[in-house]
């Protein structure tokens, strides 16, 4: 007989820990299915809640729906099973080097953060948790990573956060105490992965989505179980007991249409075993008739000293079609100019990719636990001014 979906607001905060006994019983498989809202914010608990309907039936093999962040602004609820946490998390700690203790310093109610508390609970150790109701502050991490207990530990950031840590000198130095900082949620720049490793950071790339429990593939390979193909159009496909079990009110959904495969919309290719993902195919760049993926781009410009931070996208343009267009977080002192940036990407790219329109910015449009608002930041570039 299906249960029913049960809201588990989550605090943000230490008092994060409070979904604890929650989220525990879910994983052991013996719990009401949950859908983590965050705590105190209203608009969004409406927004999740209308769409995926707490309170109606459910299948009882449901532990957690958790709602992607799309870029549609629609949320959908992937439907994910206490197996599929489970092995997630086992997987995670075979491939890092053991259970440990985690430090939680992402939105909670989102599937990275959640699963920073799952693994926890899996390794049977208490979490140290960064208040970021307010943002991440780079500071707070010394004295959180101080009181984690061995013998592993671990946390997972993203991109946007490492950035941050990296600037702070005490906090890059509370990261290089760790075993390892995962880092999910969007591509991390060439130049701030080599700032990290010259650290001592052990940073390990992570790729994944809500529909497989959050990352699946570290550093290009896939977690034990995880399996990986390309199809046809480049479009990257996974599957494995990490799978989510479809969406929530969605039964019909193509991105599950394959049964035991998750169809991404990312491009990619494997080399020997190695999964590099090229970019999202709904943000491809179609321009004078060619097709540039904004991702390729945004690795190309990350090389440029004056970049701390940039994301690509296409506005419209009555000749071409679209304009490449770049907004970019300069580093502190540097003010580079479009001329330099087009030049610097003609470097490795066709011409086509250089941007023909540049906007300095101070920090990026956000999304989720992290990634770039591209809808946002478009609308944002071609607004008057």
């Amino acid at each position: 007989m299906p249960g029913l979906l049960q809201t588990l607001p989550v605090p943000s905060g230490p008092a994060a820990a409070e979904a604890l006994p929650m989220l525990d019983r879910a994983l052991s498989g013996g719990g009401e299915a949950l859908l983590p809202v965050p705590a105190g914010d209203g608009r969004e608990i409406a927004r999740l809640t209308d769409a995926l309907r707490p309170g109606e039936p459910i299948d009882d093999s449901i532990a957690l729906v958790v709602a992607t962040s799309g870029t549609t602004g629609i949320p959908k609820g992937a439907m994910l099973t206490a197996a599929a946490l489970r092995a997630s998390g086992e997987a995670t700690h075979a491939r890092v080097g053991g259970p440990g203790s985690w430090l939680l310093a992402l939105p909670p109610h989102h599937i990275a953060g959640l699963q920073v508390l799952l693994r926890g609970l899996l390794a049977g150790t208490e979490p140290v948790i960064v208040d970021v109701a307010r943002g991440f502050d780079p500071a707070a991490l010394p004295a959180a990573v101080a009181t984690m207990t061995g013998p592993r530990r671990y946390t997972s950031l993203v991109p946007t956060q490492l950035v941050k840590a990296l600037d702070h000198p005490g906090a890059t130095a509370a990261l290089a105490e760790l075993d390892a900082v995962l880092l999910g949620g969007a591509a991390t720049p060439a130049p701030v992965l080599a700032r990290a490793v010259a650290a001592g950071i052990t940073v390990v790339r992570t790729y994944g989505m809500s529909e497989t429990c959050g990352g699946c593939v570290y550093d290009g390979v896939p977690l034990d179980g995880v399996r990986v193909r390309i199809a046809e159009d480049a479009r990257v496909l996974l599957g494995g007991p990490v799978l989510a079990s479809g969406y929530r009110r969605l039964p019909d959904h193509p991105a599950f249409a394959e049964p035991g495969w998750f169809r991404t919309d990312d491009s990619g290719t494997v080399t020997d075993g190695v999964l590099r993902v090229l970019g999202r195919l709904d943000e491809a760049i179609s321009t004078g008739g060619l097709t540039v993926v904004p991702q390729v781009v945004e690795a190309a410009l990350a090389g440029h000293p004056a970049v701390a931070e940039c994301a690509v996208v296409g506005l419209p343009d009555p000749r071409l079609g679209q304009r490449v267009v770049v907004a970019v977080v300069p580093t502190p002192g540097a003010t580079p100019t479009l001329a330099e940036l087009r030049a610097h990407v003609e470097a490795t790219l066709d011409p086509t990719a250089a941007p023909r329109e540049l906007h300095l910015l101070d920090a990026l449009p956000v999304r989720g636990p992290g990634k770039v608002d591209r809808r946002a930041l478009a609308a944002r570039l071609s607004a008057p001014r």
